[in-house]
């Protein structure tokens, strides 16, 4: 007979796989919760600085739009007063803010590149990667439990074919012992016996085979596949942490990368601070504003203790008045022109008398031609009616004024000058090429042109004229004191100068003050005498226009180019020049339309012909 061991000992020695199973099956479930939260880490961080890079973008913009802000306007005052060195320095600072915000703009873009984009591809990857290992671990696992269902089955088969057998066993012994049980009873029993125990040592070969086979597939389960995954699992999730850690150091390098250059930023404006000069803004200040007048004269004692001798105020048209009969008298040519702080003293029917009734009283008196042009240009002038050549500013200003437009002439004149070349160039190819274009479309535009730049320099000569009187003055005048009021008298009649001196300032322009024009009167009477006695004025001198000058004013005299003239008076310091074409034609051209050839040994001997 085959002793078979007790089913009970076999399912202990196999219950032992399914409890490493179950715990193998735990281990797999907390390394998926804990790389799940790994990648949950990782996803956390590139919001963070996905978010920062916003964070300096939007910095940056902000930086760009304060600087964009407080820059000069094009064309307005604020560009003129960029030549300080102190709002230079400002402006160089709002340049360097500029750059400053550029390189957080570089910070977002190198974050945004080398760890958003970067860490966001590797996450895609490691989730494929992770669900690939978790998949194999899953496989493993259904394959060894797939294993040990297979001996499970193959145990109880066994455990019941033993069962049968020992039955069998049994009723053959039972059978072979009752003496009245028959022979072929007892054999058929026997065999049955036999049988049975045939097929529990099948299931037990059966069960062996199958234990031997579960042992092995389980030996490399725990030994091979699992560690395997495991390692493979381990692997991706130091992968992981390293290269968050790498992450975090980029994170700093592109901060220090740019340090240099902010560096460099904040040195510029610390540079551009130490560049201001207090003394030399001081110094543009003072030429910017600088009029060129002379200091005022000393002011006369006024005695009013002698009315029939009181004096004039100074620079003033006033006449006084003594023994009911008025008669005018002016002022010399160094007390013509008060300094705008000086207030003029009004006599008291001055103070009463309205401005239009003493305008209509001087218009109506005839007084001499350059007294009443001199009034009329005040008077536009201070309507708004700037002239031309600028002579409403003092010296200095005056002359900055027209360096400016000859400037700006100038480059107008190159612009038309650079068109004319392309023009030409582009005409010469039409010349050799006849299919790209006719060659004739371009003769009128460059007619055009040609016209252009030729007034463009009769301008510019106007200008220089203008200018060259200026500088020729300004020179004078440091070089020399200016002429005394009494030695200007005894060269020209008295009131025809005080008139011209009293219009002009102390360089010959055109600035009489409000309220200078407001105390004119001069009595209709003395004028009249004065204008119908007067001699022709002998010429001093010829003269040759260098441009036409059309006089369409009163008291000024056209003049066509290359035209020779008489002098009778030459220019006084208002920028006009008295000029004769015969007996009956005279008056007055601007100076710098003419040249001038002064007879110095006529001293007025000269006749016109």
């Amino acid at each position: 007979m085959v002793s078979l061991p007790h089913p009970s000992v076999l399912h202990a020695a196999v219950s032992a796989p399914c409890l490493c199973c179950r715990k193998g099956k735990d281990q797999f479930d907390n390394l998926e919760k804990h790389t799940q939260w790994g990648i949950d880490v990782l996803e956390k961080y590139i919001k963070f600085v996905k978010e920062r890079t916003e964070i300096e973008l939007s910095y940056a913009k902000q930086l760009r739009n304060l600087s964009k802000k407080y820059q000069p306007k094009k064309n307005s005052k604020e560009e003129e007063e960029y030549r300080y060195t102190s709002t230079r320095a400002f402006l160089a600072t709002l340049n360097e803010m500029n750059d400053y915000a550029g390189q957080h703009e570089v910070i977002s873009e190198n974050m945004t590149s080398l760890i958003t984009a970067e860490l966001t591809r590797y996450v895609q990857e490691l989730k494929q990667e992770r669900k690939s290992h978790f998949h194999d671990g899953r496989k493993a696992q259904q394959h060894i439990e797939t294993c040990w269902k297979q001996l499970e089955a193959s145990k109880r088969r066994f455990e019941r074919d033993c069962k049968e057998a020992d039955r069998a066993q049994q009723y053959f012994e039972k059978m072979d012992a009752d003496i009245n049980v028959t022979k072929a009873d007892v054999e058929k029993a026997r065999q049955q016996a036999q049988l049975r125990h045939q097929m529990a040592e099948d299931s037990k070969a059966e069960y062996s085979s199958t234990l031997q086979k579960f042992n092995s597939e389980q030996h490399e389960h725990y030994y091979t596949h699992i560690p395997n995954i495991f390692q493979k699992i381990q692997e991706m999730e130091e992968r992981r942490i390293l290269r968050i850690g790498e992450s975090m150091k980029t994170f700093a390098e592109v901060d220090r990368q740019v340090i240099p250059i902010i560096g460099k930023c904040l040195d510029e404006i610390t540079k551009a601070a130490e560049s201001v000069d207090h003394k030399n803004d001081s110094q543009m200040v003072i030429e910017a504003f600088k009029s060129g007048f002379e200091p005022p004269g000393d002011v006369d004692f006024e005695d009013f203790t002698q009315p029939m001798k009181r004096t004039v105020s100074e620079s003033s048209l006033s006449n006084s008045r003594g023994d009911g009969k008025s008669e005018p008298k002016f002022g010399s040519k160094s007390k013509g022109k008060l300094w705008p702080f000086i207030k003029k003293n009004k006599s008291p029917k001055q103070q009463k008398e309205p401005l239009s009734h003493r305008f209509n009283e001087f218009m109506t008196s005839k007084p001499k031609i350059h007294c009443f042009r001199s009034l009329k240009r005040g008077l536009s002038l201070k309507l708004g009616a700037g002239p031309e050549d600028f002579s409403n500013l003092p010296p200095e200003q005056r002359r900055k004024k027209l360096q400016q437009k000859v400037d700006e002439l100038n480059r107008d004149i190159q612009k038309e000058m650079d068109s004319r070349d392309a023009l030409t160039k582009m005409k010469d190819v039409y010349i050799k090429n006849p299919q790209m274009g006719d060659a004739a479309s371009v003769d009128q535009r460059l007619a055009e042109l040609g016209q252009n730049i030729e007034k463009l320099r009769l301008e510019v000569q106007k200008f220089e004229g203008w200018l060259a009187e200026v500088e020729g003055r300004l020179l004078a005048r440091t070089e020399q004191p200016r002429r005394q009021s009494g030695v200007y008298e005894a060269q020209n009649p008295s009131g025809v100068n005080s008139c011209a001196q009293d219009r002009e300032s102390p360089d010959g322009s055109y600035t009489e003050e409000q309220s200078q024009e407001t105390e004119m009167k001069v009595p209709a009477t003395d004028f009249d005498d004065e204008f119908d006695d007067e001699e022709p004025l002998p010429t001093i001198g010829t003269c040759k226009a260098l441009y036409t000058f059309e006089g369409q004013n009163e008291g000024t005299i056209s003049v066509a180019e290359g035209e020779m003239l008489y002098v009778i008076e030459e220019d006084k310091g208002d920028g006009w020049t008295r000029i004769r074409r015969n007996e009956d034609e005279e008056g007055y051209v601007p100076t710098s339309y003419v040249e001038v050839y002064l007879d110095k040994n006529a001293k007025g001997a000269m006749t016109y012909i």
